[in-house]
């Protein structure tokens, strides 16, 4: 499962790593650059480009949607 996400600010990235901290199952990040972290690492999120949009990516639907729904 893939979601295409906006991150504009940090507060943003803190949401997205506290709600998948809180998943049993991995979720990736994409940048369009191709670099790809753990969403449950702010470190690895902090690496990312977000001047566009990136993917949030699982194999569990529920678990990707809880984070998606983290950012509204």
């Amino acid at each position: 499962m893939v979601k295409q996400i906006k991150i504009s600010n940090f507060n943003e990235v803190k949401n997205i790593m506290n709600a998948a901290s809180r998943c049993y199952n991995d979720i990736g990040v994409h940048d369009a650059k191709g670099s790809i972290a753990d969403a449950k690492s702010i470190l690895g999120l902090m690496s990312l480009d977000y001047t566009h949009p990136v993917l949030l990516v699982s194999e569990d639907e529920e678990e990707l949607e809880r984070v998606y729904k983290a950012l509204n």
